[in-house]
Parts: C-alpha cells; sequence; structure tokens
C-alpha cells in the first residue's frame, strides 16, 4: 500500500506542475480565445534565460530572478504590442497561427542570445527523499518534488484568486465573452492583453526553472507544453479550476499507469498514455469538466 501511495503522491506533484503549464494558456485563450502555441518556447525562453544571466554576469540566483521576470514581462508586453495588437478582431485561426510564428521566434532568440548548450540550473532545494515520510511511513517523495508542487500550488492559488476576486479578474471576464462589449463599456483590451501577457511570462518563468532544474535547460523544454494538452483537453480551456483538476489527473493517471500497466506493455506507457486518457475523454465530454457544455441541434 506504502508503494502505491508513493506512486500517487509523485504523479500529483507532478500534476500540479502540470497544471501551472495549462494555466498559462488558459489565460490567454479566455481573453482572446486562440490557443497559445509559443507558450512552450516561453517556458524554453525564461529559464535559459535566468541560467544566461547568471553565467554571462557572474550574478547570484536571487539577482538572477528578478532580471528574468523583468525581461518575461517585458517580452509579453512586447508580444501584445507588436504581434496580438494589431490583430484584434482578426479570425481565430490568423491568432492561432500568429503563436505557431512566434514560438519559432522566441526559441530562435533563446538561442541566438544565449547559446544552445545543455545548461544546468541549481536551486537551493535538495533533490532527496523526505527524511519524515521515509522514517514513519516507508514512502519515497522527493523534497524537490514537494517543494515545486508547493510553489506552484501557491502561484495558482493566487493567480485564482486574482482572476476571480479582482477588478482585472472581472475585466478579463468580460473581455473573454465579448471583445466588442468590453470595448463598447470601457474595457481597455490591449492594456487586459498585456498584463495577461505579462503573467502568462512569469508563469512560464517559474515552470522552466523548476523544470530546467529537474531535467536541465534545454530545448526539450519547449515539449513541456504538449503535455498541458491532455491537462486542458479533461480540465476545459477556459478554466483556471479546470488546469488545476486536470493537471492533478493527467500526473497521478500517468505515473500509475507507467507502474501498474507498462510491464505488460513494454515500458514507456508514461509518454503517451495522458494522450489516450484525453482522446477518451473527448469522446464523452469533449468541453471538459470545467467547460461551458455546448449543446448543438440538428
Amino acid at each position: 500500500m506504502s508503494f502505491f501511495i508513493e506512486v500517487l503522491l509523485g504523479g500529483l506533484l507532478s500534476g500540479v506542475m502540470y497544471a501551472l503549464v495549462a494555466i498559462g494558456f488558459v489565460l490567454i485563450y479566455k481573453a482572446s480565445g486562440v490557443f497559445n502555441f509559443a507558450q512552450g518556447a516561453m517556458v524554453f525562453f525564461a529559464a535559459l534565460t535566468c541560467v544566461g544571466i547568471i553565467d554571462k554576469f557572474g550574478v547570484s540566483l536571487w539577482v538572477a530572478v528578478p532580471a528574468t521576470i523583468a525581461v518575461m514581462i517585458l517580452l509579453g508586453i512586447a508580444i501584445e504590442r507588436i504581434v496580438l495588437r494589431p490583430l484584434v478582431n482578426q479570425p481565430e485561426i490568423t491568432l492561432f497561427m500568429a503563436t505557431i510564428g512566434l514560438a519559432f521566434f522566441i526559441e530562435g532568440l533563446a538561442q541566438l542570445v544565449w547559446g544552445s548548450q545543455v545548461r544546468k540550473l541549481d536551486l537551493p532545494i535538495d533533490d532527496i527523499p523526505n527524511t519524515y515520510l521515509m522514517d514513519n511511513y516507508n514512502i519515497l517523495v522527493s523534497n524537490f518534488d514537494m517543494t515545486a508542487a508547493a510553489i506552484c500550488g501557491v502561484l495558482v492559488t493566487v493567480l485564482a484568486l486574482l482572476f476571480s476576486k479582482t477588478k482585472v479578474g472581472r475585466a478579463l471576464r468580460a473581455v473573454a465573452d465579448d471583445h466588442q462589449a468590453a470595448l463598447a463599456v470601457g474595457i481597455p483590451l490591449q492594456r487586459i492583453w498585456a498584463v495577461l501577457w505579462g503573467v502568462a511570462g512569469l508563469v512560464a518563468l517559474v515552470a522552466g526553472m523548476l523544470w530546467g532544474a529537474r531535467n536541465g535547460v534545454q530545448f526539450a523544454l519547449t515539449f513541456i507544453a504538449l503535455k498541458a494538452l491532455p491537462v486542458l483537453i479533461l480540465g476545459g480551456f477556459t478554466s483556471v479550476p479546470g488546469a488545476i483538476v486536470g493537471g492533478l489527473i493527467i500526473g497521478a493517471s500517468e505515473k500509475l499507469a507507467e507502474v501498474y500497466l507498462g510491464p505488460y506493455v513494454g515500458g514507456g506507457i508514461e509518454g503517451w498514455f495522458p494522450y489516450v486518457l484525453a482522446l477518451l475523454f473527448l469522446l464523452v465530454r469533449p468541453e471538459g469538466l470545467f467547460g461551458e457544455k455546448i449543446i448543438r441541434r440538428i
């Protein structure tokens, strides 16, 4: 039983970090109605910028992180000003194609400025089993995973409260419902988009640092965004609580599937099981657990 709990906890802790990446997608989708294909590139850009500042200028992590936050906020505002603002009220497919081009540009810019070699990112978090859980319950859970999940949980909670209890959150919901109506009542659409892209940049930084510390800061970080797809399908593309619940479900299910089903299919199930689960879920509830159900009349 302790082994099952160990696997489940490991999956749930990973799921919290998946949820954080997914929230970056949700924020942009709620405001513009388009899937931000560039979110993975922003995760890579943020982590590489942080490590690059440390290596190039010889500063500490505590100096590099605020500097990277400023860079990501400026990047988000620049994206809104240069790319999105000229495309206001254009078809959603136009915005989607713009984010695809933006993804390749950000990936190339990051490697042009900081180089393409794999970098090591050291965070002041020990990646060792938690002694309390190990000694008292014989459960091996890494302190790094627990701390990373706690950081993601706090940030997710703050974002959820920000967009549900504040004036910015109300403006966001208005913009998400109808751009034209929001503009008609005086809501500054461009300012809301700038705020959201700035927040998405901050989310990308936290996700990039945590995943980069675990797997190394490398181009593969861009593919973390693909793991957010099953999360969004399960939770719903417009729901922050849905991203949280979807992340926990995906994180737990992929770990349990790898341990208990993997031996019967030759292993490696963790990489593709979430997509199979999401595909099956699409057949039952395509709008997601927290998405608004659409009734189509024939």
